[in-house]
């Protein structure tokens, strides 16, 4: 098991996320993730710190196994574990799916780290608004 930050964050620059309107309507893309890196052990924990306290404990993460180079069965997050799985699906290849038992399953467009601002902009804000 790996083990990812148990402290509060460093100071990092902001977390790249949109999320759609909680407005209850079932919907393929609940929102856009642009991490900084390809590096999941150290991206991960910015976003799970990031999600709506709504969502509850993130336990299950699924993120597409081309996209993402290194994926550990399992990582400690802030003293929780969650546990890794690695997808191949080609229907889904820039998608990270978060599940909460009891909660709900969410599945965030994951905008490539190395795009520019002009090009994750309107991905982000189509995932958000529902249009993707």
């Amino acid at each position: 098991m790996t083990t990812a930050l148990q402290s509060p964050l460093p100071s990092h620059p902001v977390l790249r996320m949109r999320l759609a309107s909680g407005s209850g309507m079932p919907r393929p893309i609940d929102g856009a993730w642009w991490p900084r890196s390809y590096d999941l052990l150290s991206e991960l924990p910015r976003l799970l710190a990031g999600l709506p306290r709504a969502w509850g404990h993130i336990t299950s993460v699924t993120v597409n196994g081309a996209t993402w180079p290194a994926v550990p069965g399992r990582m400690l997050v802030f003293n929780q574990v969650v546990r890794l799985r690695r997808s191949v699906a080609a229907s889904a290849p820039h998608t990270i799916v978060l599940l909460a038992p009891g909660r709900g399953r969410w599945d965030l467009l994951v905008v490539p780290p190395d795009a520019t601002e002009e090009a994750a902009e309107p991905l982000m804000a189509a995932a958000a608004g529902g249009h993707v």
